[in-house]
């Protein structure tokens, strides 16, 4: 009979969201229109019509959501402050904005959860975006006063920041592709949303390190891994390492090493804004710092032509095959392997996720001696009710068998500090150093420490231990806890 799995000792679980996601009240006391606001008002932009007018109604059933956070068991919460409701015209601070965050910090301390915030999550004050947006150099000032009026007002009771979320999904899905607010189809402006984003962390760092030297900042990039449909062809290699670079290499690079990847650069070629880098910029971006949040969640195999012939390749998809946001790599073209997927469409390859902490730990957050935390994994997958479902069940599936795959490579060393996480849960421990431990969670391999572990906190350990203790019948317990909405004081 298969042992139980379990999370080792040490391992904190948690929850992350985003403001837009699930607060809901967009315009209520003080919150002004984000991109999303008009982005999701555009017909044919987002799946019928949905917007974030209400969401889960965070902002009212903030403490039923984090009861129900509680009965579950969690030791953090990860969430996002909302831009355009603590600065509303991008400048101007809304006091009635941050308390509402102050009240969910107070909430989450007396759950003995751990706040961990997340100053960006893709929802810019739409007033910014009509002065330029992440695409004009001047959101950088307004990004780094927007920082620190947040650490002023809850900075005393929240150590762990975090500037940005995602930043290519807020460049190349944003501002290049378009299928995401504020729904732009300019590969020069994504690229100069992507430098404007990584500049923005820098200073921000730079202005909480000098106000708060306590604090423990970072931001959080999502990685994809990018495999050639031949690893023998030339093309498909040069296919891999050009979408490797882009997605992946792009970000972590000039913020570990202080430079762009060369490759890439020539990837871009005549699309690379020649005035965007200026004196000092890449300085301010390799700013020290303390944590990294990796994302991941799938896996794509790629193919493409010769790599004499991918430039000019690159420049006839951008002519005639639509917006992508794969900027001056627009041909290269994903091929499905058949092997599961989750309800998002995305390739499941469970090795992954513990291959690229590998990578990571070695190539980047290693020799910068920053700690990794993995901040989302997992795989979408078409939950419905049904009664007869039993955990037998769940797990006999083939796809269930892949996300809970267990890596063999279990004397691999792995990242300094490390966790894994499904869906929007996620894991931490760390140490001096680690080998990898099979965990149930998205395919993934977390760690454990080979030497003394740091101790978390006592409220981190509180909540693990509840989880731990969690008896069945748990869901019950949450549908009477989420109850009615209540009213947040205007």
């Amino acid at each position: 009979m298969t042992a139980p799995l379990a999370f080792p000792d040490g391992f904190l679980l948690g929850a992350a969201t985003a403001a837009y996601q699930i607060e809901g009240a967009v315009h209520e006391d003080g919150r002004a229109d984000c991109i999303w606001e008009p982005f999701s008002a555009t017909p044919g932009k987002v799946v019928e019509g949905h917007t974030g007018a209400v969401a889960c109604d965070h902002y009212h059933r903030m403490p039923q959501d984090v009861s129900l956070m509680r009965a579950l068991g969690l030791g953090a919460y990860r969430f996002s402050v909302s831009w355009a409701r603590v600065c509303p015209d991008g400048r101007t601070v809304n006091p009635r904005g941050l308390d509402f965050y102050s009240r969910l910090v107070d909430e989450l301390l007396g759950a003995d959860i751990l706040p961990w915030v997340t100053l960006y999550h893709w929802d810019m004050p739409q007033a910014l975006e009509e002065e330029g947006g992440w695409a004009d150099r001047g959101v950088v000032d307004r990004f780094v006063d927007y920082a620190l009026a947040v650490h002023d007002r809850i900075g005393d009771r929240v150590r762990q920041l975090t500037t940005l979320n995602e930043p290519w999904c807020s460049a190349f899905l944003g501002y290049a592709a378009g299928v995401h607010a504020p729904g732009r189809t300019d590969p020069q402006d994504g690229l100069r949303a992507a430098h404007n984003l990584l500049l923005s962390h820098g200073r921000a760092v730079s202005a909480l390190r000098e106000r708060d030297p306590g604090l423990e900042l970072g931001l959080t990039l999502n990685f994809t891994e990018m495999q050639p449909q031949d690893p023998a062809s030339a093309a498909d290699q040069d296919a891999a390492r050009r979408l490797d670079g882009l997605a992946n290499r792009f970000f972590i690079e000039p913020i570990t090493r202080g430079a762009y990847p060369p490759d890439v650069l020539d990837d871009l070629g005549e699309l690379w804004p020649r005035d965007l880098v200026q004196a000092g910029d890449l300085e301010t971006i390799s700013t020290p710092i303390d944590v990294l949040g990796v994302n991941f969640y799938a896996s794509s195999m790629v193919t493409g032509p010769a790599p004499e012939a991918a430039r000019e390749a690159a420049r006839q998809a951008r002519a005639h095959d639509g917006p992508s946001p794969n900027v001056g790599s627009e041909h290269v073209v994903t091929v499905r392997r058949g092997i599961p997927v989750s309800d998002m469409g995305w390739e499941i390859r469970p090795p992954a996720l513990h291959e690229l902490l590998v990578r990571l730990q070695r190539d980047y957050t290693g020799p910068a001696g920053t700690r990794l935390y993995v901040t989302e994994n997992g795989a979408a997958m078409p939950d419905v009710p049904d009664e007869e479902a039993s955990s037998t069940t769940r797990t006999g599936s083939p796809t269930w068998r892949a996300i809970c795959g267990r890596s063999t490579a279990r004397s691999r060393r792995a990242p300094t500090s490390a966790a894994t996480s499904c869906g929007r849960c996620w894991t931490t421990t760390s140490g001096p150093s680690a080998t990898p431990s099979a965990s149930a969670s998205s395919g993934s391999t977390t760690t454990r420490s080979a030497a003394s572990p740091r101790r978390a906190p006592t409220g981190m350990q509180t909540s693990l231990a509840r989880a731990r203790s969690a008896s069945a019948g748990w869901a019950d317990r949450l549908v009477a806890l989420r109850g009615s909405p209540s009213r947040a004081p205007r």
